[in-house]
């Protein structure tokens, strides 16, 4: 029996690939009730991980010479702190936004940094472990990028969202987050007619730009690190190819496989220090418009 006839082929690859690791084998089209437990563990997991090492920089921090952790957990706290003194200029508030910045900076920075990892060592232990339990290795799912994700993402949005919604309360109270609701940008009328029309106006135009800014932040991170992780996926299927070829002279695919895959994960890590960045201004900038009045 020839190689050819193990070997599966790219779409059933990046079909396994793409997968999750889910609490049900029936899904419906739209089913609430379903979890990707690999997202969430990983989630979870690299959480307590980044907290862990901003707990420990600070425990061992020294007003002496730091050590280069130190020195580069200051130099990082100092960017956001100054990011978030430029955008959110509420001294009180800052008390807990500069930290909800940093910790978002860090956690998505963890999370985007699960695709430098080689693409199958993760699922293949996860496949031994679950075919040592006595089920199909072939339906052992696993992916490790919680932020390629989509369900990630938007959770993150949203949680952004929420906190948006709390300083719009805290910082206006209800009646002056009200009137805003109905009369920005455009302003109110003293003629009822037009004062209903344009407050349905306005509250659309709210309603509409809560919307674009909450899916917008959400879609841009999931759409970077999924595109990232397919082609890690077509990388890898190079060296697949080799690796089920009987021809001598396909070692070239061999040579892309190493060549490609160092170039892009060398791309990838600007790609997943800029994502984390952006997120995070993004979350600083929509907390800051929170307190802006209109």
């Amino acid at each position: 029996m020839s190689a050819e006839e193990h070997a599966p082929s790219a779409s059933d690859y990046i079909v396994h690939h793409l997968t999750h690791w889910q609490n049900k084998k029936q899904v419906d089209i739209v089913d609430f009730s379903v979890f990707n437990i690999d997202s969430l563990f990983f989630s979870i997991l690299l959480g307590v991980v980044g907290c862990f090492f901003l707990w420990k920089a600070a425990r061992h921090a020294t007003s002496g010479a730091p050590g280069r952790f130190q020195a580069a957990v200051e130099i990082l706290i100092e960017m956001v702190d100054g990011q978030a003194k430029s955008i959110v200029h509420n001294a009180t508030s800052r008390k807990l936004v500069a930290p909800l910045a940093l910790t978002v900076f860090v956690w998505i920075f963890l999370l985007n940094a699960m695709d430098l990892l080689p693409l199958d060592l993760l699922p293949m232990v996860w496949g031994w472990i679950y075919g040592a339990a006595g089920h199909d290795p072939e339906h052992a799912y696993l992916r490790v990028v919680p932020t390629a994700d989509l369900s990630i993402t938007m959770g993150l949005s949203v949680s952004v969202l929420f906190i948006c919604l709390f300083y719009n309360i805290k910082i206006k109270g209800i009646g002056g987050w009200a009137h805003e609701l109905v009369s920005a940008p455009f302003g109110t009328s003293k003629n009822p007619v037009f004062f209903i029309i344009l407050a349905v106006v306005n509250i659309a135009e709210q309603l509409i730009s809560f919307t674009a800014k909450t899916v917008s932040h959400g879609m841009r991170l999931f759409g970077n690190m999924y595109a990232g992780e397919l082609v890690f996926m077509l990388i890898a299927l190079l060296g697949g190819s080799w690796a089920f070829s009987v021809a001598s002279g396909d070692l070239m695919l061999l040579a892309l496989h190493v060549i490609a895959g160092w170039a892009w994960a060398v791309f990838h890590i600007i790609i997943i220090l800029l994502q984390a960045f952006v997120f995070m201004m993004l979350t600083l900038v929509y907390i800051g418009q929170a307190h802006d009045a209109h």
